[in-house]
């Protein structure tokens, strides 16, 4: 028998009972368990992770989660600099092409099996096949920063990388929280068949249960070995002071906002400036914000029989109001930076500051010129992010004030990154994770379209010159490289950086420990939970 469907509650509606029953199990839990052994904190991510295998498919969330389970030889300090991980010690050759890495006694994998050197090149030796699908093998394989010859273990405590060429960014590159932290991973990690199954790592979490589509749980690793340090971005001492970690898929945010409010989850990772202008007003929430490297931009395709044309683009530049659009998407949290190195590094001079200025009339000049008559450009956005959204619908309206007719197509966020990834779209408003570097800032948008066609730029002279920035150890002659090609890409226009975000982490007021960063990687190690909260 067909039974008439019910109506479907309004989204509000919706949002109150998905906060409600997240609020009852959260009780339950709590009620239950007393303060430390047996918690659970309920942490949002607004999309699945794409899979559970370090810098192979992956994105931003898929990094968050990954980095309490994996670790690699290096990783991020606080300031962004590079210090030991898995490693105690790492020496450099004179000639920079032999970096010797000491391991630290004690640490073990999540199944109980004691790292060693001959781990360390198993992992490599998978990141380097080229089937392996690692999302920086060609900074690795000789087509981009270098190649590695060989990654040998002379003892069970010493692992030797041999390059083919010196690079100044070699253990930038391997610490990218993007490239999975280069994680060293336990064999276990690939089944009989020598696929992959899950991460075996030497984190403080492991993976304790994945239900696609609802949450990701993580749980503590009770052998852990953690550095002495204190807590220093992704390196330092870690401790696992909450029981359970589970990342749990609210793609809406007003659901997510009431699910804080309601208790039925105690983090919201990045949640709307509105929002967090409103959370900054309750007594049972507190809001963490940072500025951070993570970049918001409108990205031009350069070979689109339409945007070809370099005085279209740079027509779309002059119609935009840059700093009214960073103001307006962000209210008022981050200021206008139209270059691709973030306003925080140290590398961000005068040079970087200058940008692009409104101009209609020059815009319709321009226009004129190349005998643009209406046809229309198309823009992806999505609404996982609502600071891309938000900045496509001003784009859209800014344009057609200068005559230029933007049409926005909304995507859902995997449709978009897959359309991004293969580079089939006419312009894009898109978000990239902060890069350590302004080295690996141009990087991810620099470089050859026919091999790489998610890069955004095909300039050979920028290439040039960001492969001598790579190498290069003068601080300031890497500041005239940099220089050099923000100028450059305002010439060429193959984007419009918009701004860099301010990051936000709303918390229960039971959350203690939290601390936000300029990398933009929410870290709930060394976080405690308290059970009267």
């Amino acid at each position: 028998m067909n039974l008439p469907k019910s109506p479907s509650p309004p989204p509000a509606a919706r949002a109150a009972a998905l906060a409600f029953g997240l609020g009852l199990v959260a009780s339950a839990a709590f009620a239950q368990t007393p303060a430390g052994a047996g918690q659970t904190m309920r942490i949002q991510i607004n999309s699945d992770i794409r899979s559970t295998d370090p810098g192979g498919n992956r994105d931003d969330n898929t990094d968050n989660v990954l980095t309490h389970v994996v670790e690699g030889l290096v990783a991020l300090r606080e300031d962004t600099s590079i210090g030991p991980m898995l490693a105690s010690k790492i020496d450099t050759s004179a000639d920079g092409l032999t970096y010797t890495f000491t391991l630290r006694d004690g640490v073990k994998f999540q199944n109980g099996a004691v790292l060693t050197a001959d781990d360390v090149v198993w992992s490599w030796q998978r990141y380097l096949k080229p089937t392996s699908g690692w999302r920086c093998l060609p900074e690795f394989d000789g087509k981009g920063m270098t190649k590695v010859l060989a990654v040998e273990a002379p003892t069970p405590k010493t692992v030797v990388f041999k390059l083919e060429r010196p690079s100044a960014l070699f253990l930038t590159m391997m610490a990218r929280p993007d490239c999975g932290s280069a994680a060293i991973v336990h064999r276990s990690s690939l089944g009989a068949d020598g696929q992959w199954k899950e991460p075996v790592g030497t984190g403080p979490y492991k993976i304790k249960e994945w239900k696609r589509g609802q949450y990701i749980e993580l749980t503590r690793f009770d052998g852990y070995s953690s550095r002495s340090e204190p807590r220093d971005g992704l390196t330092g001492g870690k401790k696992a002071e909450i029981e359970n970690l589970r990342f749990v898929v609210i793609p809406d945010s007003a659901a997510a906002k009431a699910a804080l409010y309601s208790g039925g989850i105690d983090a919201f990772i990045s949640p709307s400036p509105a929002d967090v202008v409103e959370m900054r007003g309750r007594s049972d929430v507190r809001v963490d914000t940072t500025p951070v490297m993570t970049m918001v931009a409108l990205l031009l395709q350069t070979t689109d029989p339409l945007l070809k044309d370099v005085r279209i683009r740079r027509a779309l530049a002059l119609a935009l109001d840059t700093p009214e659009i960073a103001k307006s998407v962000t209210e008022g949290l981050s200021a206008v930076n139209n270059s691709v190195v973030p306003s925080s590094s140290p590398f961000y001079s005068a040079v970087q500051a200058g940008g692009y200025k409104r101009d209609i009339a020059g815009a319709k000049k321009l226009l004129a010129e190349a005998g643009y008559r209406g046809q229309p450009i198309k823009l992806v956005a999505n609404k996982r992010y609502e600071a891309l959204y938000s900045a496509a619908v001003l784009v859209q309206a800014m344009a057609s004030e200068a005559g230029i007719n933007v049409e926005l197509e909304v995507l859902d966020w995997a449709t978009q990154l897959d359309r991004y990834t293969k580079g089939q779209y006419q312009s894009m408003a898109f978000v990239y994770s902060a890069r350590i570097d302004p080295s690996l800032n141009y990087e991810m948008v620099t470089g050859d379209k026919a091999a790489q066609p998610r890069k955004v730029w095909d300039n050979a002279a920028a290439q040039t010159r960001l492969t001598e920035s790579m190498v290069s150890r003068d601080k300031a002659r890497r500041q005239v490289l940099f220089d050099e090609l923000h100028k450059q890409m305002l010439q060429d226009v193959p984007m419009v950086v918009l701004f860099n975000a301010s990051d936000a982490t709303a918390m229960r007021k039971s959350v203690t420990g939290f601390k936000g960063w300029a990398p933009a990687k929410p870290r709930f190690w060394n976080v405690r939970l308290d059970a009267r909260g």
